[in-house]
């Protein structure tokens, strides 16, 4: 899936498995310039001119869709410094049209560009089909984009699902960890160059706008997902006056600390375990006996016994507590993949680690010839380095370990130490974790899941509270994000808004 948050093995699975979140000071506060008009006729800064009066030129790319490529600075502040180029695909409206509708999948590192190409109906229902053109992107530094690149698929594995020697937790597989780490860090710069210091959220946020105006859109229609929530809060606290209808469906708090995310995500994580264990072992063919509370124990040893001793896999991979830990929560986004998720419960309770690798691998990208389809390993790593801080001291992250463990008994623990990933990134986070307000913006809709276990319920209450003008959406279920997934009363809401404007008079509690 694109919306999901990311896990590692061999660099400590709490990084991946959190969603840039970070702060909205002010990055670009260099002096305006002179400025002129664009097509839309809004005015920018000179140097900003050929980026906003750009033409795009769109080919057929198949299955009734539209292809193009735009263009962006690399640097808002220095736009002469270079430029880097933006993938979009798009879906004409079928009847009559209001505008472009902007959609991010999440991530941060999904592409856009697949979500649509691939999954229309999946993102979109018939009636934003007919009433918008639907536009897929990939951000900076993201797949069809001028993209991350750090590591070939062999080095990926390695990266991925490599084995630590030392026993978790000390400081000798700290140190393993932090090799592996910088070696990472080292060769994303190498490969990637300037562009690796320009793929915080902010920029992305300012591309946005770019491809509103390019569109000929005088504001934003936008639907974001997950980690595309931060993306669209972010545009609306830069550009206020430029939010048209924006709808972030499994929303994210900005103002939350990457610790404070990690464990926001473990207990609901393990919450969404519990629940499907319930429904599990109250049906027929659960590789589970007794309570939920036994099961989640059963787990937790399962967990504890492949972090000593792996399970070698036919084609010579070991699966360790990290990977399993990886795909037990692939098939948690969706209450749908649950027996899919029993059955892998059931090989692995076996001996056999060939299920659990096939959930790894598609979480991942990586395919069955052991190719990775796509950069979202390294844009994930990418961005989260740059849009939070990180504190690698091990006093520091043992106390949160004790802290992540206290909450979420049977996988906190190895969702520890994450920091470790971005500590020697050539990039730091600058700026504030903050909570965004987009103060004079139009009404912003905002979707939450009561339980949801990689964007918590909390998240979206705290998010629409901030918001100067947030409406919030409940949807009373499992599972990541609700749009177009969950029930008719949350796509009426978000069509009607989207579409006609109508912005819930009250939370319709779906």
């Amino acid at each position: 899936m694109n919306r999901k948050t990311r896990a590692t093995s061999a660099t400590a699975a709490a990084l991946a498995l959190t969603l840039a979140l970070s702060g909205c000071a002010s990055l670009f506060s260099q002096d305006a310039g002179p400025a002129q008009s664009t097509p839309t006729n809004e005015q920018v800064r000179n140097e900003l001119a050929p980026f906003y009066s750009q033409v795009l030129q769109w080919e057929d790319c198949g299955d009734g869709l539209q292809c193009t490529d735009a263009t962006a600075p690399l640097d808002y502040s220095d736009p002469a410094s270079g430029d880097v180029s933006l993938a979009l695909v798009r879906h004409v409206a079928t009847g009559d049209r209001i505008g472009s509708l902007l959609v991010n999948p999440g991530g941060p590192g999904g592409s856009g560009y697949d979500f649509i190409k691939d999954s229309l109906d999946y993102a979109t229902d018939a009636t934003l089909q007919a009433s918008f053109d639907v536009v897929g992107f990939d951000p900076r530094g993201v797949g069809r984009s001028t993209a991350v690149s750090c590591y070939d698929s062999a080095d990926m594995d390695e990266y991925l699902y490599g084995l630590t020697t030392a026993e978790r937790g000390t400081d000798a597989w700290i140190a393993e960890l932090a090799a592996s780490s910088e070696a990472f860090a080292a060769a994303c710069a190498e490969q990637t160059g300037p562009l690796l210091g320009t793929v915080d959220t902010q920029s992305a946020a300012r591309d946005l706008d770019l491809l509103r105006a390019v569109l000929g859109d005088t504001h934003l229609n936008y639907l974001g997902f997950s980690y595309g929530t931060y993306l669209g809060a972010t545009y609306a606290e830069l550009f206020p006056e430029k939010v048209g209808r924006l709808v972030l469906d499994g929303a994210v708090d900005p103002s939350t600390s990457n610790f404070e995310v990690t464990k926001t995500q473990a207990v609901g994580f393990e919450n969404a375990l519990r629940a499907y264990l319930a429904d599990c072992l109250a049906g027929q063919d659960c590789p589970f006996r007794g309570s939920v509370d036994s099961a989640m124990t059963t787990i937790g040893a399962l967990l504890e016994s492949v972090d000593v001793s792996p399970i070698t896999a036919a084609d010579g991979r070991q699966l360790g507590a990290n990977a399993l830990l990886t795909a037990i929560i692939y098939p948690l986004y969706q209450a749908t993949a649950w027996p899919q998720l029993s059955t892998m419960f059931d090989t692995v309770l076996r001996g056999s680690a060939a299920a659990a690798f096939q959930f790894a691998d598609a979480y991942n990208g990586r395919d069955d010839s052991g190719n990775y389809t796509d950069n979202s390993t390294e844009s994930i790593m990418a961005i989260n380095c740059i849009d939070y801080a990180y504190n690698a001291d091990p006093t520091v992250m043992r106390a949160q370990a004790a802290e992540l463990d206290a909450a979420a008994p049977v996988i906190g623990r190895f969702m520890s130490f994450g920091d470790i990933g971005c500590a020697d990134w050539p990039y730091k986070f600058t700026g504030d974790r903050a909570e965004i307000h987009a103060a004079g913006a139009a009404p912003i809709l905002v979707v939450g899941t009561t339980n949801d276990p990689a964007t918590p319920y909390v998240w979206a209450q705290q998010l629409a509270e901030q918001l100067e003008r947030g409406s919030l959406v409940t949807y009373t279920g499992e599972g990541h994000t609700a749009y177009n997934k969950s029930n008719s009363c949350v796509n009426d809401a978000v069509d009607s808004y989207l579409v006609d404007g109508i912005v819930p008079a009250a939370d319709p509690q779906c």
